[in-house]
């Protein structure tokens, strides 16, 4: 006899499959759908695992071990070796102003008594720290126990006589012979290496430069160069641009340390308010020296220069002001430069000197007459350099910018007068006369201009990488 829990879960189960029967004919449509997904899906599962499974197996990998017995060489034969080798050694510096024999041959690595008192005491070496600081100093030395011992030492500085300090330097040789320690010294040629740079103005002449990487000496030739064509102080603006090839001296392929370490401007080209100015250095066969001439070969240079210093700030031009001393309103009949004490002041022409002394308000000035009834004042000197009655030319020091007379600091009161009369420096300048090339000259100087331009047009082109090639 069947247990009552069975007889009840039969006669619930018999009626099952008609139900779902009759379930599956009334929803026929989603339930063929429902299949058909179900028997895909299997079918790309087994789709999917089948490759991996029809993989064969990787093989193991093989390891094989390999045992050797090492000799270790006797080590102590070498070592005493390499104790006996003596290392040769180059090192280089500059000299410095607190600097002594010692202390120069110690920042290089070397103890060697007999050298710094050799240093000490050869008329040549010694010129080694003397003089201007900056020297560049190569030595070559032995390695030894406690420090180096030299070999050789060369030290590369100004030239000794000041009219070749623009085209020759120093060398000081300090050599170890078989006779002991020698020396020698020798003016050599500088080295010229030609170098482009280019730059828009934004705010300043020297921001733009400083911008462009350029040299401030290259800056200030510049200023100078194109002091009659522009007034930097009023005619600069924003968008401006100028490219310019220079030169970088060296001493034995190395550049300069002991100044600037910068040459002469070859070529300039500035571009104000989109009207070009061009300069190109020349020297015609007739002439005791070169000057810049534009493309057109028309001299840079006029009867007067445009300023009695190398490009400086103005800081009163000609023009109505409150006098700083008086508190009154004035026409300053002149142009206030701003500079150090100490500044060199020069003659804008060739003339006379009319007056040097000292005169009321001015303090110490100089007055320069020249041709034409043209005549230049110079004042609140801190010295003056040259006398009444001399002749004075073109850019020659007459004495130094100070603060003598009623001056509230130091800068240099600077008068052009015609006829007795003060009128605009500036515009004097530009008004002068200048030197145009003969035919002959032009036919020289046309080759020159044209490679300038393509140096100039090669600047343009790539001024920030050009720029800093220094």
């Amino acid at each position: 006899m069947l247990n009552p829990t069975v007889t009840a879960l039969k006669r619930f189960l018999a009626p099952l499959p008609s139900r779902l029967e009759s379930w599956a004919h009334r929803h026929r449509r989603p339930v063929s759908l429902g299949i058909l997904a179900l028997m895909l899906g299997s079918g790309l599962t087994a789709f999917g695992v089948a490759p991996l499974s029809l993989a064969p197996p990787e093989p193991p990998a093989s390891v094989r071990t390999v045992s050797a017995s090492l000799e270790v060489p006797e080590l102590q034969d070498q070592l005493q070796q390499l104790d006996l080798v003596t290392l040769a050694l180059h090192r280089n510096d500059l000299t410095r102003v607190s600097d002594t024999a010692d202390s120069l041959l110690s920042r290089l690595g070397l103890n060697d008594p007999e050298a710094a008192a050799f240093l000490r005491s050869d008329v040549i070496a010694r010129r080694v720290l003397s003089g201007r600081v900056g020297k560049q100093v190569q030595v070559d030395s032995v390695d030894t126990v406690g420090g180096g011992r030299l070999q050789r030492l060369i030290a590369r500085g100004p030239a000794t006589d000041s009219q070749q300090a623009d085209t020759h330097f120093s060398r000081i040789t300090v050599e170890r012979t078989a006779e002991g320690l020698r020396s020698r010294i020798d003016e050599v040629a500088l080295g010229v290496e030609p170098r482009l740079g280019a730059g828009t103005i934004q705010s300043s002449l020297f921001a733009a430069a400083d911008d462009a990487g350029l040299p401030d000496a290259v800056t200030v030739q510049m200023a100078e160069i194109f002091s009659v064509d522009l007034d930097f102080r009023r005619e600069l603006r924003k968008g401006d641009s100028f490219s310019v090839v220079y030169e970088v001296l060296t001493a034995d392929g190395q550049p300069v340390t002991w100044n600037s370490g910068i040459g002469r401007v070859q070529a300039a080209q500035f571009i104000n308010k989109g009207k070009t100015h061009e300069a190109v250095w020349f020297r015609p066969q007739d002439a005791d020296r070169g000057g810049y001439f534009s493309a057109e070969g028309v001299s840079k240079v006029r009867s007067f220069l445009s300023s009695p210093l190398a490009f400086s700030r103005v800081t009163s031009g000609f023009a109505m002001r409150l006098h700083p001393i008086h508190k009154q309103w004035r026409a300053h009949l002149g142009v206030d430069y701003a500079a150090p004490t100490g500044t060199p002041v020069r003659s804008v022409g060739d003339g006379q000197v009319e007056f040097a002394g000292v005169q009321g308000g001015y303090g110490n000035v100089v007055i320069v007459a020249h041709r034409g009834g043209n005549s230049t004042v110079y004042a609140h000197l801190s010295r003056i350099d040259v006398t009444r009655g001399a002749t004075i030319a073109q850019g020659q020091t007459l004495g130094a910018v100070g603060s003598t007379g009623w001056s509230t600091g130091p800068h240099l009161h600077f008068e052009f007068k015609v006829g007795g009369v003060q009128v605009d420096p500036v515009q004097i300048a530009r008004s002068s006369e200048a030197i145009v090339l003969s035919a002959a000259e032009r036919a020289r100087f046309t080759p020159l201009a044209g490679a300038a331009r393509a140096g100039l047009a090669q600047a343009r082109r790539d001024p920030v990488t050009l720029a800093r090639m220094e």
